[in-house]
């Protein structure tokens, strides 16, 4: 019955385990099996079991009440728990699944049929017999002891590691790694590594050699052996990821801890491949300095703040090296960046750029509002919420004379009048105003440039000036030209100062007037202009060094009509010149000879300039009585040649316009035209000269060429002479 059973387990057990459920298995048992129990059927292909997963068992029971089979979940074994009797059911149809708390199936289902092999039972007087032939051996399936492979072996592979061997004949030997692994076995038993391993993937494999039968049967249990993979320094360190700036305040002390680095090494924890120090590299100290703006421990990697203070809004970039082998030559290492801000605080207190301000003049009639000063204030704090200012009148006002305007976020401050200044009261001032910040100061109180001190000197009010009329009116004619002369506001006598003149609501444009003098002319034609209406513009007189001195008069122009035109008898104009550059010279320009009105003295002539502006801007025209006028350049130069000044002359309702012709030249000390004098009757011109010049020559020229050859025949003359006819020279 044992040989029964051991043959038909070795039918039953397959030769390898598939990695997927193969076809439908096919198992025999013999019925009234009479061994020990349970019997070992066959050991289905499960996976690895995952934690929490769980072997369920489905049979087809026909008329059985409970199923008699059963898995081993350690082994992952089919049996049979009890004696099956093939009349009872002559074959069984099983389902194995292999599946998660959650019923999710991990492997199968895996259908087997069992089928009951009979036997005589049914009739008496069988019987059989054996003989087993045992033999004792030496037990050479000893344990081996664990392996220690170094990892990234350099050595020809596959390489051999131990050697397993069964007593027994007809061996072969199945090896399986755990997690699997480049390992193998050969037919003598011999295991061997196939290629370098890495420590960092798997540090440790459990090997199971399994002895085996021709039938793929296990002799006995399998030999376990430990491969130990060495670690070797084969890993630099790894700084962490950079993440956001570390912000540090200006004022941290030293010591005060940035940040801890730790930089990882995947080689063996805690061998000295994997053992860390720290070295700072960067920033450097500068040169000549004492100290360092940031200190590193070497075996932690904690960097603190130096002895060397931080600045506001820096931002630095510091370099850390991580090296293995606790810093040694031959480590590895790896640079780690560490990014630092420097945060501000409000440790500046805010000062004037100008602590001294004045003397500032004012005149006691000084309105109220007007600007006596502005003062400008910088902080040297860096967050727009430090540099916040606010200012106060500390000294000097207490009746409240002064007041202060500025904007919130501004950085300047208006001192302004708020009420009527009195000499009699006080002819002086000596206002002081503080500047602070607006929020809670860090460190040192103010310094003394926080404050400002504004000295006001008030000034006794000057009469404003008046004018000799307080309206005035003249009558114009509607075809009055441009140019044309109105009328001269003047000051009363008593006042000697300089005035400056100019008009408002001129909104039509007709009238200008001379800034010094006061004259009023018209400025273009009065175009528009209907007879009997009237013009009416302010004239304002203002102090030349003092402008708030001013005094204003009213100017009616009452339009009349256009009187008849008549001839004007003029003076002979004669052709006079002037010298540019400009020298003190003029050309006199008369009016009208015969005119009975300006002989008998009832009214004189006004004299004007033409319209043109470019007249205007070159000439000057100056009256000299009531029958002459002065024409001068008014540029220090004009361009030579005959100039057609227009001249406009006006009496009473009568104009007159007529052209001054003006010869501009260069002239020499004398102040005497310099004029291009023409050729002299009887002499040469250039050409004849030239001609002259080039005969002269050529006739010297021929002369010496005459000269020069007879001196030549005569010495070839002396030359042909014989020696004896040569006179000697006498004897000294």
């Amino acid at each position: 019955m044992v040989l029964a059973w051991l043959w038909l387990l070795c039918l039953s057990v397959p030769q390898a385990a598939p990695e997927v459920p193969p076809a439908e298995l096919h198992l025999e048992v013999p019925e009234n099996y009479g061994g020990n129990l349970p019997l070992y059927l066959a050991k289905l292909p499960l996976p690895h079991m995952e934690v929490g997963g769980q072997i369920m068992l489905a049979a087809d029971l026909g008329v059985a009440a409970e199923s008699p089979f059963a898995v081993e979940a350690e082994s992952g074994f089919l049996l049979v728990t009890r004696v099956l009797d093939r009349e009872e059911q002559a074959e069984y149809r099983l389902q194995v699944t292999l599946e998660a708390e959650d019923r999710r199936v991990l492997w199968g289902p895996q259908p087997v049929t069992v089928r009951v092999k009979d036997e005589n039972d049914q009739a008496s007087g069988h019987q059989a017999t054996a003989t087993v032939k045992i033999s004792v051996v030496e037990n050479t399936w000893t344990p081996l002891e664990p392996v220690h492979l170094a990892e990234n072996l350099k050595v020809p592979y596959p390489h051999h590691l131990a050697q397993v061997h069964w007593s027994g004949d007809a061996v072969s030997y199945h090896l399986e790694s755990h997690p699997p692994g480049p390992f193998d076995v050969d037919m003598e038993g011999k295991l061997y590594v196939t290629s370098e391993l890495d420590r960092e993937v798997q540090a440790e494999y459990v090997l199971q050699v399994q002895a085996q039968n021709s039938h793929g049967e296990d002799y006995t249990e399998p030999l376990e052996l430990q491969v130990v993979v060495m670690d070797e320094n084969d890993n630099a360190p790894v700084c962490p990821l950079p993440g956001p700036p570390i912000s540090i305040s200006e004022l941290s002390p030293p010591g005060t801890v940035v940040t801890t680095l730790s930089a990882e090494d995947a080689d063996a924890p805690g061998s000295p491949n994997s053992h860390i120090v720290y070295q700072l590299l960067s920033p450097e100290p500068e040169e000549g300095a004492r100290g360092r703006a940031f200190q590193l421990d070497p075996a932690s990697g904690s960097l603190s703040l130096g002895d060397v203070p931080l600045q506001a809004g820096q931002n630095l970039l510091l370099q850390v090296l991580a090296i293995d082998l606790a810093g040694a030559e031959e480590g590895l290492n790896s640079t780690c960046e560490v990014e630092v801000k420097v945060t501000d605080v409000n440790n500046h207190a805010p000062e004037f750029t100008t602590s001294q301000i004045g003397p500032v003049n004012l005149p006691e009639d000084t309105e109220p509002g007007t600007l006596v000063a502005t003062l400008t204030a910088t902080d040297a704090d860096l967050e727009p919420d430090f540099r916040r200012m606010d200012f106060a009148i500390e000294a000097g006002d207490a009746d409240g004379t002064f007041g202060l305007d500025w904007e919130p976020d501004s950085d300047h401050v208006q001192l302004l009048l708020r009420k009527n200044l009195s000499y009699e009261a006080a002819p002086s001032h000596t206002v002081v105003v503080v500047v602070r910040n607006v929020m809670e100061l860090v460190g040192p109180s103010p310094a003394p440039a926080s404050t400002a001190t504004v000295t006001v000197l008030v000034q006794k009010a000057a009469p404003p000036p008046r004018l000799e009329q307080e309206s005035y009116e003249a009558n114009v004619p509607v075809n009055t030209p441009a140019g044309s002369f109105l009328l001269t506001i003047q000051p009363v006598e008593a006042w000697s100062k300089a005035l400056r003149f100019s008009l408002v609501n001129d909104s039509e444009g007709w009238l200008c007037i001379q800034k010094v003098s006061g004259q009023v002319h018209t400025a273009r034609s009065l175009q528009g202009a209907q007879p009997g209406g009237s013009y009416t513009v302010l004239v304002v007189a203002q102090d030349a060094e003092e402008p708030r001195l001013r005094a204003s008069a009213a100017l009616v122009i009452h339009f009349l009509n256009a009187p008849p035109a008549r001839a004007m008898p003029l003076s002979p104009m004669l052709t006079r010149h002037l010298c540019t550059p400009r020298q003190d010279q003029g050309v006199l320009v008369s009016g009208p000879g015969e005119d009975p009105n300006v002989a008998s003295g009832h009214s004189l002539y006004s004299f004007a300039l033409g319209p043109n502006p470019t007249v205007q801007r070159d000439w000057r025209l100056r009256p000299l009585n009531g029958s002459h006028a002065f024409l001068t350049l008014a540029l220090h130069w004009v361009e030579p040649g005959e100039h057609m000044v227009p001249v406009v002359v006006s009496h009473d309702t009568q104009v007159w316009q007529f052209s001054v012709p003006v010869v501009v030249c260069r002239c020499n000390t004398e102040g005497q035209c310099m004029r291009k004098v023409g050729r002299m009757k009887g002499m040469p011109t250039k050409v004849s000269a030239v001609g002259i010049l080039v005969g002269t020559l050529a006739a010297i020229g021929f002369f010496l060429i005459l000269i020069f050859t007879h001196m030549a025949l005569a010495r070839k003359k002396d030359l042909d002479q014989p020696a004896d006819s040569v006179p000697l020279k006498a004897a000294v």
